[in-house]
């Protein structure tokens, strides 16, 4: 051998030797030719007997498709496979050697292979903790608004309770933000619709924060983000306040902005909202709880009509605690049948001063609680209202009074109620087909269309197409509809001819005053006037004087209720109630000149 070649060949082995990778050069049988000290280090805790004699023996346990890969390999020569990852736990592996195995495979001629072994713990724990990062992120952030979602708000809430962040930067605050009437935004124009608005909803909610912020793991400080924690429910978290009213400014803001009007499909969408706030001098518990007392607030806000915030009060928990007692008790009430109906009657100011007692009645809804007793609607409906369960109510309350009216017609004949007056909800009118339920209940009660008048308040049939259309569809069956508590909503007389209702009746709080205040009683005529004047009758709410009825009377209401003619009846007391009026003489006081 030439010099030259010796050192040629001196080098290589001086390579091989030194060389930071393992290599192995095996025949095409995996016996091993030759191996350098980095693969027999690689390979050695592999080998059972320690014995190094055959490469695809060492790995049969770990990687037993390797001389397979290497006998199906045609080509006279070329990489079998390259940076194949091998798991060495299987072989019992330990945390002072390596835990994957990077092997490449290469064909160098028809009976000879070189494999390159590297350690790849490294690197498979770098891309172990980049696809962690990636699935934690994932999983703390909204998929349709790519905002922070549930988790990563109370991950930073947790953060700033356990920091004291209000002792060292100031206070901090959570604002817990509801969309308003939402789902009705969902029933008439889809989810799709509904998700655009959503998505534009946090546009804009991060853009009305300065500056704004989307940021997943704040930390204590001035800061603040802006996450979505599901269905149309969204978050703000805010660090480093010093004054509650920049929180409240912050607040007020956010209700402006996300409460101006969308451009969705082509249509123009409103869409208010509500907001519940929590300081962090005033919370308590975890983050749940921070959660939870933030959602109390929102919903303080919505009963007070909504577009607005409102601090929370540990007051407000308590009433939340209760109503969600209410709210398990009247589940089982509807099942169990606690609920039941008691009928005002509604009597009519005749020609002479006469009174028509059997002019109609409204049903009104009762719950006999098995130990409290009558619960009075005003504790209940609200809560039914907010759960869910008014609709399923409201259809009770129809179906029963439908009932007891034909019943009282076949009792009492001519001398029967004229007329049922039932009060409807927002529940009922937004449910997909409740036209068809209501057409059911007439048939299988024997009612007809024509003595039955549903009712609305005046705010419930002004603000929204869809329930006009409905109020249109129950018209068109021969139903009468009713503007109930006309006065106290937000619509006028002069866009009463809009409506198509038949009846107004006019709210107790205009009847009360009326014998008393030149201003109601001037009220109480000019809404008399435009009715009649649209063709509808009008009826007094809440008389319990003969000097308020003497007033309606005088006014030309067309009927009345209230304390003065009866208090609210059960059905099989109305038939008494009806057989002595007769020899009942009610005598209305006239107004003073």
């Amino acid at each position: 051998m030439q010099p030259d070649t010796v050192d040629a060949y001196e080098s290589l082995i001086q390579f091989l030797y030194w060389a930071p990778i393992g290599l192995v050069q095996i025949n095409a049988d995996g016996a091993i030719e030759l191996l350098n000290p980095m693969s027999a280090s690689l390979l050695m805790p592999l080998a059972k007997d320690g014995g190094l004699e055959n490469l695809f023996h060492v790995l049969a346990t770990v990687s037993p498709q390797l001389s397979s890969m290497a006998a199906d390999f045609a080509a006279p020569s070329g990489v079998v496979c390259e940076s194949l990852r091998i798991d060495l736990s299987a072989a019992g592996g330990t945390d002072a050697g390596p835990q994957f195995l990077s092997i490449s495979l290469l064909k160098l001629d028809a009976n000879r292979l070189m494999a390159v072994l590297g350690d790849a713990t490294s690197e498979m724990q770098r891309e172990q903790a980049t696809l962690t990062r990636r699935l934690n992120g994932a999983a703390r952030m909204d998929g349709l608004t790519k905002m922070p979602n549930r988790r990563a708000v109370q991950e930073q809430v947790e953060l700033m309770l356990a920091r004291s962040v209000a002792s060292v930067h100031g206070d901090f605050a959570v604002l817990f933000i509801n969309v308003d009437r939402f789902k009705q935004i969902n029933d008439t124009m889809g989810n799709a619709a509904g998700d655009q608005v959503l998505t534009s909803m946090a546009e804009r909610l991060q853009a009305a924060l300065r500056p704004s912020s989307n940021r997943i793991g704040l930390v204590g400080g001035p800061s603040q983000m802006a996450a979505r924690i599901g269905g149309d429910e969204f978050v703000v978290v805010l660090a480093g306040m010093r004054r509650a009213e920049d929180v409240e400014a912050i607040a007020l803001r956010l209700v402006e902005a996300l409460g101006k009007p969308f451009r969705i499909s082509g249509h123009e969408l409103s869409c208010s909202v509500s907001i519940g706030v929590i300081l962090g001098a005033g919370a308590a518990g975890d983050a749940d709880s921070v959660l939870r007392d933030a959602s109390i607030a929102m919903a303080e806000a919505k009963r007070e009509g909504g577009r607005r915030y409102v601090l929370f009060e540990t007051s407000m928990r308590e009433r939340a605690a209760r109503r969600g007692d209410i709210e398990g008790d009247l589940r089982r009430a509807l099942n169990e049948g606690e609920l039941f109906v008691l009928y005002q009657p509604v009597v009519g100011f005749l020609e002479g001063g006469g009174i028509d007692h059997s002019a109609g009645v409204e049903a009104l809804v009762r719950w006999q609680h098995p130990t409290r007793g009558v619960v009075p609607p005003l504790e209940f409906i609200e809560v039914a209202e907010e759960c869910g369960l008014i609709g399923a109510l409201g259809d009770y309350v129809l179906s029963k009074a439908c009932r007891d009216f034909v019943q009282w017609q076949e009792e009492l004949g001519d001398g029967a109620p004229r007329l049922l007056a039932v009060n409807l909800s927002r529940a009922q009118l937004a449910q997909p087909g409740w036209t068809d339920i209501v057409i059911e209940i007439l048939r299988s009660s024997g009612m007809h269309a024509q003595h039955l008048q549903l009712e609305v308040t005046e705010t419930l049939a002004a603000q929204d197409r869809q329930v006009q259309q409905r109020l249109h569809e129950l018209k068109a069956l021969g139903i009468k509809l009713a503007l109930d508590d006309f006065g106290t909503g937000y619509s006028s007389l002069a866009s009463l001819h809009l409506l198509p209702v038949d009846t107004v009746k006019i709210d107790r709080s205009f009847v009360c005053q009326g014998d008393t205040s030149d201003h109601h009683r001037v009220l109480i005529e000019a809404t008399v006037k435009v009715a009649r004047s649209l063709g509808m009758d009008t009826v007094a709410e809440g008389i319990e004087t003969s000097a308020q009825a003497g007033v309606v009377r005088d006014l030309r209401c067309d009927k009345g209720q209230g304390y003065l003619f009866s208090r609210p009846l059960a059905a099989s007391a109305l038939p008494h109630w009806l057989a002595a009026q007769s020899t009942i003489q009610v005598t209305l006081v006239p107004p003073p000149d």
